[in-house]
């Protein structure tokens, strides 16, 4: 409300109102209409600062990111490769833009699948990826997405996901980067014609195609469904990159039978022992997605197919041992936070590695081994006097794991 007193003096300039046009009353002070307008401009200078946050690229070589993924996971190197190109390239695209070229080339963007098992790596290597990278990044599940109308979850709301993860920054979240975990789970159900509608398989990978492609897109801000009475934001997917993973539980089969019946003849038996059959996820094909399941036009809206190899043995203890935030240096910090220092005797871990191995959960199987074998030392520790290390044998680790086996046979 403007003040009437015709002595009032502005608090920030000092001017009075004889040479302002409005004085604005406050509890203590006032504050005139020029003051009013600049601190509304450094206000927004402020928050548009904030939001610059994802505005200075920098230009991270293919070979610099996958030796920051060599860090954090083991193997996968085909894997690591193809996703050091594609995010180089991603950077490219996005400064292409700021370049005064003198052809009309205009780079399109490869989005990426990658195929293999639970427990191989394919989440960790997203999740390592967003920790490296200044553009926004969001994890959306795939199996929680069905189609419009249908109780679920529209697949705008991944983008709704970047979005929150840009700080609501339109711009910034146009040139994100979006990974799609378990995107086998929305493989069309049956080639059969049905009465009913497949709203959570094809009708997903129908919705999918307008943001993988590139189109506007209207998202709700705080996701959720879509009402007409919620303003959406316009979000054009065109510099989106979109990294999809997915177990394709079965495809191996599918994979075996086209490359049983690609030759034919004499030949056909020579041609088949060629093939690596302890891991027939590394011949698969977008014909083989195809087959799965997925429509021609969303595996062609995905250009770049791989795979992550089953880990072995070795792989496994690395894993253990070996990543910045390996497992077995985890549960070492934790019990030094209790000021009581953990070490394990060698045989511990090929025990909980071969214990990992048979229930063919990968690496992350081996997080719920360890559990079942600590469970008991970081509930008594703590509050055992004294006590300043303890070493895990492996009659212990044995033992606490034949009990954790029997307790979870009688909860089943």
């Amino acid at each position: 409300m403007a003040s009437d007193n015709k002595k009032a003096k502005c608090s920030f300039c000092g001017r009075d109102n004889s040479q302002v046009k409005v004085m604005i009353a406050g509890t203590t002070g006032h504050i005139c209409d020029a003051c009013a307008d600049a601190a509304n401009n450094i206000a927004r200078q402020e928050d548009s600062s904030k939001k610059g946050n994802y505005a200075a690229l920098k230009l991270v070589k293919p070979t610099e990111i996958k030796e920051k993924l060599d860090e954090y996971v083991i193997g996968q190197d085909r894997a690591k490769r193809l996703l050091s190109v594609a995010v180089y390239n991603h950077y490219k695209r996005l400064n292409q833009s700021k370049i005064i070229s003198d052809d009309d080339v205009e780079i399109e963007k490869s989005n990426i699948i990658l195929v293999g098992e639970t427990g191989t790596g394919k989440t960790l290597l997203a999740k390592t990826i967003a920790r490296m990278l200044n553009v926004p990044f969001a994890i959306a599940d795939a199996t929680v997405l069905t189609e419009a109308g249908y109780v679920g979850e529209d697949v705008e709301s991944i983008l709704s996901r970047l979005l929150q993860a840009a700080d609501f920054d339109e711009k910034a979240a146009e040139r994100g980067i979006v990974f799609i975990d378990e995107i086998d789970k929305i493989a069309r159900k049956s080639d059969n014609p049905s009465i009913t509608r497949d709203v959570s398989g094809e009708g997903v990978q129908q919705a999918l195609l307008k943001l993988l492609e590139g189109s506007v897109v209207g998202v709700p801000p705080q996701g959720g469904r879509k009402h007409p009475e919620q303003k959406l934001i316009q979000i054009n997917t065109k510099n989106i990159l979109f990294v999809a993973g997915g177990a394709f539980d079965g495809i191996e089969r599918k994979i075996s039978n086209r490359l049983n019946t690609a030759s034919v003849g004499y030949s056909a038996s020579a041609n088949s022992d060629e093939y690596d059959k302890e891991n027939f996820l590394q011949y698969v094909t977008p014909q083989d997605l195809k087959s799965f399941g997925l429509i021609p036009e969303l595996v062609g809206r995905f250009p770049s197919v791989t795979n992550l190899d089953k880990l072995d043995a070795i792989a496994l203890k690395r894993i253990l041992l070996e990543p910045k935030n390996a497992i077995i240096k985890q549960y070492v910090k934790l019990f030094a936070l209790d000021g009581i220092a953990l070490s394990f005797d060698k045989y511990v871990l090929d025990f909980i590695v071969e214990k990992a191995m048979e229930n063919k959960l990968g690496a992350r199987g081996l997080r719920g081994i360890c559990e079942v074998i600590l469970t008991d030392l970081m509930y008594n520790l703590p509050s055992q006097k004294g006590v300043k290390e303890y070493k895990v044998t492996l009659e212990y680790a044995q033992e606490q794991f034949n009990i954790g086996g029997l307790k979870t046979m009688q909860l089943a």
